[in-house]
């Protein structure tokens, strides 16, 4: 995975005041060069900053409010809910459904009618719920929407969930949605310019208008429309990473010498050739190599393979580059290529020796990720490596259509231990700020077919075409405009053909603002909708063409997602899908 600058954070869409300017800025802009140039000019840039102003504020209560519920302070949460409330009690007991998934059982928590009823009432129910959880790791309430007026009045749509393990000591995920009102005494003084705007006056906000954060906001009306949870039967995964030998402290994002845009990847491989699989990590500090002992542990061989010598890398991939048998490691760098050989074979000890640069793959680039596959058919494998640039150093000449990234590098495998980097003759030196690639044969024509994924440009789809690369993602509907930052192929409709999962990003304050710029838009025909509507799904219908059926399967949001691929969790024949996300741009929840 890679960690982007805080200053991506500003610019990609979050919770953060000072975004929303840049994200409206941004907006416009591609508006202006022709995407829903006929609704851009009815946008009041003064109310919506205005009410995203009151969508921050509530927001951040809301966070807080989630602290204090997965602490279970009772104290804290008062202060969020008035002394009498319309609401609905909250659901105290439950009734199981039966679920597509074995070992997960559905429960539903049947929610009675809105009534009046004190405080301390209603939140004896939340408390009641809250000891349902013997621990909890996680409570989250979002603002989906929101309106506001100028005495300080809001109604809201908003999720929330609560994750742990339950009295019984199984894991437990509940969600709900819930409509609200809540209420806030506005300093009519101090906040004057805010709720000028509101009562439509053109007054501009400005970053003094701070104390709107003095004030918590009040919830006087909860009406639940679900609750349900899942709950897992029997123990699936287990985190096991430090009595495995696995766990790496880094310091925090930000703290010396973790400051770097990028950084993290992990690989896979038998590199001892002893019949188990081995982990190698990057990271900013060190590479790391991890031997699988066989005794559900592992031992880190990091010095005595040498690949402590190596530099700080982002994508680690194991390729067997000179066919000896073994598994060589590539390392795509923010920096020069590089290529370590496993001398397993010849010298029977297992370490890595350099040949970047007698290979012809020392060469610059702000390489995230690498992939191998035999492009030309020659029987050896060849190397693509997917490049970004300095983001913050640079910065991207268009949302959707940039071109300034670094170029994407296609090594192509002499045979005699080097390579020939290829990209601009192969038709795939492409520059759109690239996160990942994957080979596939799309068109069964018996050729690797590549699919890069790009952050701030349209996504391509190269058909391997006798010696070169043809673009071809719009003709096949795999264009997909949205922040694409990881790939995968896979058969997730057991048809027989490969259907193709891109990860994108799907952001709660996105969408509540852009529902309001463009409340009648669709999603799939509205670029920048689609930038915050989460992942993509392209389904094959047999002949190598695809549609997007993400919003088909109930929608695919997995926050800001990084990477994502196919696997049958649950042995059922059917493949799953698994995205990892998370951002973290300061050290408190309004930062996420």
């Amino acid at each position: 995975m890679n960690t982007h600058s805080s200053m991506r954070a500003h610019l990609k869409i979050s919770l953060q005041r000072i975004m929303i300017t840049s994200i409206g800025a941004i907006m416009f802009s591609i508006g202006a060069v022709g995407i829903a140039q006929q609704k851009t000019a009815a946008i009041d840039t003064e109310a919506l900053n205005a009410t995203e102003e009151f969508s921050e504020s509530l927001a951040n209560d809301l966070l807080d409010l989630s602290v204090a519920a997965r602490d279970k302070d009772r104290t804290m949460i008062e202060r969020y809910f008035a002394d009498h409330l319309i609401a609905t009690p909250i659901p105290i007991a439950s009734f199981d459904q039966p679920g597509a998934v074995a070992w997960i059982t559905n429960r539903d928590w049947p929610t009675g009618n809105v009534v009046s009823i004190d405080r301390d009432t209603f939140l004896l129910g939340l408390e009641i719920l809250l000891e349902h959880f013997l621990s909890i790791e996680d409570v989250r309430f979002k603002v989906k929407q929101a309106s506001f007026d100028n005495r300080g009045n809001s109604a809201a749509n908003i999720s929330f969930f609560i994750v742990g393990r339950n009295s019984t000591g199984q894991r437990e995920w509940l969600t709900a949605t819930a409509n609200i009102e809540a209420f806030r005494n506005i300093d009519q003084e101090t906040n004057s310019e805010v709720i000028s705007v509101l009562r439509d006056t053109e007054l501009p906000l400005t970053e003094d208008d701070a104390t709107l954060e003095d004030l918590p906001w009040e919830i006087t009306r909860f009406e639940l429309d679900t609750v349900k949870s899942m709950v897992a039967e029997r123990e699936v995964f287990s985190e096991v990473a430090l009595p495995a030998g696995l766990h790496t402290e880094f310091p925090r994002y930000g703290v010396a010498p973790n400051n770097t845009v990028s950084a993290h990847g992990v690989a896979v491989a038998d590199v001892d050739s002893d019949g188990l699989l081995d982990i190698v990590t990057t990271g900013v500090i060190q590479n790391r190599l991890y031997l699988n002992n066989g005794e559900g542990s592992f031992d880190d061989a990091t010095q005595a393979s040498f690949l402590a010598l190596s530099p700080p890398a982002t994508g680690p991939l194991f390729v067997d580059y000179d066919n000896d048998g073994d598994a060589d490691l590539f390392l795509a760098t923010v920096g020069n290529q590089v290529l370590l050989e496993n001398r397993l074979v010849p010298d029977g000890v297992l370490h890595f020796l350099d040949r970047s640069i007698e290979a012809g793959v020392y060469v610059p680039a702000n390489g995230f990720s690498a992939v191998a596959a035999d492009v030309n058919g020659d029987g050896l494998q060849d190397i693509y490596v997917a490049s970004y640039n300095r983001y913050g150093i640079v910065m991207p000449n268009s949302w959707d259509q940039a071109t300034n990234g670094t170029p994407n590098l296609l090594f192509l495998n002499q045979g005699d231990g080097t390579f020939l980097e290829v990209a601009a003759e192969w038709g795939v030196r492409d520059s759109r700020w690239s996160y990942a690639a994957a080979f596939a044969d799309i068109d069964g024509d018996g050729d690797q077919d590549l699919y890069v994924s790009n952050d701030f440009g349209e996504n391509g789809l190269y058909l391997n075409e006798e010696g070169s690369f043809r673009e071809a993602a719009m003709e096949r509907g795999v264009l997909d405009p949205g922040n694409g930052m990881g790939v995968a192929f896979g058969d997730y409709d057991n048809d027989g053909d490969l259907d193709l999962h891109v990860t994108n990003m799907s952001s709660t304050a996105g969408n509540r603002i852009l529902s309001r710029m463009y409340p009648d838009a669709d999603p799939e025909e509205l670029v920048l909708k689609k930038l915050a509507a989460g992942n993509s799904l392209f389904a094959n219908d047999g002949s190598g063409h695809f549609r997007n059926v993400a919003y088909d399967v109930g929608g695919l949001p997995a926050g800001w997602a990084f990477g994502g691929g196919f696997i049958d969790f649950d042995n059922d024949g059917w493949e799953d899908i698994y995205s990892p996300n998370g951002f973290i741009s300061g050290k408190t929840m309004e930062d996420t």
